[in-house]
């Protein structure tokens, strides 16, 4: 039956109702808000309520909701051309992206990229193409991980529910090695030994085409990989001839201080993914990596009715455009200690928040019962989102226990926005403690 848009109240509750009746219970729903419309760090609700946004559409709006400079490139090119299937007639925004991107990541060698439209479309061609490369069809992924919801993105993924749950079976020839995490025990070498029990019990090493990894954990927990572990990694990998893969999805385009967070390890890898804030919320995806490895699939092997689509490729240019003009990754590393130093503050009076953690504008806490590292308090991570969404404030949590805040705010947000953000988390931290 068609329902009359006017005739129904624009209230959260209303449409929400409607939401539920039509869309599918898969399809999570963090909080029972529309958004009506947006402005850098802020939304407002359909029914006028603003919030100051600390969730960045899940790590997608480094360049903060509607940046002028996005809007103007993606009007001044519906102006000219919105679609032909780049593998049939090319433009030139494509090009100018993929050399750009190229320039700016890591490895002294030649490079090549394309373009997809999702982050996990990105981790599935990567490995489509070590596969390809190597002649191999093993991967090594890490527990924990998060890689998309594709089939082979899940099979990659670290993590059984709400991901994997009900969908096997998977893609055959997928192994997961422990990711490092010192707050939770694991060292550096308790997960390069769980890399060699894999070569010794499962596959050999000759036998695996890729290794891949987040330089930080995103859905994981926002554990953070040590330069040491990527260092051993590419030793690993160039002992055995494996294509070693950044997946910077989440941390790509500025969200950790540098680029990409792999600049970070001191050394490349040989392939990197991208997606998310890469076209601050245009849906485009990227594949970079060693041109001789690119150039091994076949003609028609890589490709997409939609990728790399002329308006997500302005979009993605003009965020290059403002990260060198506003200075972006300056504001990234600033941003980050504002809100490391404000979490410690919170940490001091609660004794719940275990762990404090950052790289650049990358920051979680992860909360405890009693402050005891062995019982993750997933409950009071829930209640403080639920008491932060009540004041205004747009949170999202994570982590295999589902006991961690993260922050991706834009690193566009005023400082004084910033300030009020964290004023706002204190409170709700006070509400859902005493609660």
């Amino acid at each position: 039956m068609h329902r009359d848009p006017a005739a129904t109240a624009k209230t959260n509750a209303a449409l929400m109702a409607r939401r539920r009746a039509a869309m599918p219970t898969g399809l999570g729903q963090t909080y029972d808000v529309v958004a009506d419309r947006a402005e850098n760090a802020e939304v407002w609700d359909v029914e006028g309520k603003r919030y100051i946004d600390f969730g960045g559409g899940i790590a997608v709006l480094n360049t903060g909701h509607r940046h002028p400079k996005i809007v103007a490139a993606v009007k001044a090119q519906l102006d000219k051309v919105h679609h032909t299937c780049f593998q049939v007639l090319a433009y030139e925004p494509y090009i100018d992206l993929a050399e750009r991107l190229i320039a700016k990541t890591p490895g002294d060698f030649a490079k090549k990229a394309y373009f997809l439209s999702t982050g996990a479309e990105a981790v599935e061609n990567a490995v489509k193409i070590a596969r390809a490369a190597t002649k191999r069809q093993a991967v090594i992924a890490f527990g924990g991980g998060f890689h998309g919801r594709t089939l082979l993105g899940m099979a990659l993924t670290g993590k059984v529910a709400p991901y994997k749950a009900g969908f096997g079976p998977f893609p055959a020839e997928i192994y997961h090695a422990e990711y490092p995490n010192a707050l939770h025990g694991v060292s550096v070498a308790d997960s390069l030994k769980s890399l060699e029990h894999i070569f010794k019990y499962d596959v050999e090493a000759e036998r695996v085409a890729a290794i891949i990894l987040e330089p930080v954990q995103g859905e994981g927990g926002f554990y953070i990989a040590p330069p040491e572990f990527a260092q051993a990694l590419r030793r690993l990998c160039d002992k055995h001839g494996i294509v070693l893969i950044a997946d910077e999805v989440q941390t790509g385009a500025g969200r950790t201080g540098t680029w990409l967070a792999c600049e970070q390890w001191g050394v490349a890898p040989d392939m990197v993914t991208m997606a998310k804030s890469m076209a601050g919320g245009f849906p485009i995806s990227a594949v970079i990596g060693r041109a001789d490895l690119m150039d091994k699939p076949l003609p028609g092997g890589l490709g997409g009715t939609y990728a790399g689509n002329p308006l997500a490729c302005a979009a993605a240019l003009a965020v290059l455009d403002i990260f060198e003009e506003e200075k972006l990754l300056d504001r990234s590393k600033a941003v980050g200690e504002t809100l490391v130093n404000g979490l410690k503050a919170i940490a001091a009076k609660h004794k719940a928040i275990g762990d404090v953690r950052a790289l650049g504008a990358m920051v979680a806490v992860e909360l405890f019962k009693n402050g005891d590292l062995h019982q993750p308090d997933a409950d009071l991570t829930k209640r403080v989102c639920a008491e932060a969404i009540k004041r205004g404030l747009v949170m999202l949590s994570c982590g295999s226990y589902a006991n961690v805040l993260r922050i991706l705010v834009p690193l566009t947000v005023p400082q004084a926005q910033l300030e009020e953000g964290l004023k706002i988390l204190a409170d709700a931290f006070d509400a859902a403690v005493a609660g």
